[in-house]
């Protein structure tokens, strides 16, 4: 079993930025890759970003949602079992719930249904 505990969330005055965190336990995170989603009031839930779990040379792939990319960066450290997403030029419509998530496989990761742990979620509101 995985536990995910989301952190970091507020409330931001838009251009500003936030760093959400993911922390896990139970097991290490190394086994799994690692994704962020968001629901808006009325919404879908959506992606957002997502990390493999393998490594190479080059480090882990990643992968962002098209109206989040140049703007959030998320990243991992296995040996704290944690798993960040940082948050630039936040706008409002970035305003949702944030849920952490972990899948055992490393495809598809754009689609919720691929990842079986997942947290309760921190709320972020973006301002005008």
């Amino acid at each position: 079993q995985v536990q995910l505990v989301e952190s970091g969330g507020g409330l931001v005055q838009a251009g500003g930025s936030l760093r959400l965190s993911c922390a896990a336990s139970g097991r290490t995170i190394s086994n799994y890759a690692m994704g962020w989603f968001r629901q808006a009031p009325g919404k879908e839930r959506e992606f957002v970003a997502a990390i493999t779990k393998s490594i190479t040379w080059s480090g882990s792939s990643t992968y962002y949602a098209d109206s989040v990319k140049g703007r959030f960066t998320i990243s991992r450290d296995n040996a704290k079992n944690t798993v960040y997403l940082r948050m630039n030029n936040l706008k409002p419509e970035d305003t949702a719930i944030y849920y952490c998530a972990a899948s055992p496989w490393d495809s598809g990761l754009e689609k919720a249904i691929q990842y079986i742990y997942w947290g309760q979620g921190t709320q972020v509101t973006v301002s005008s």
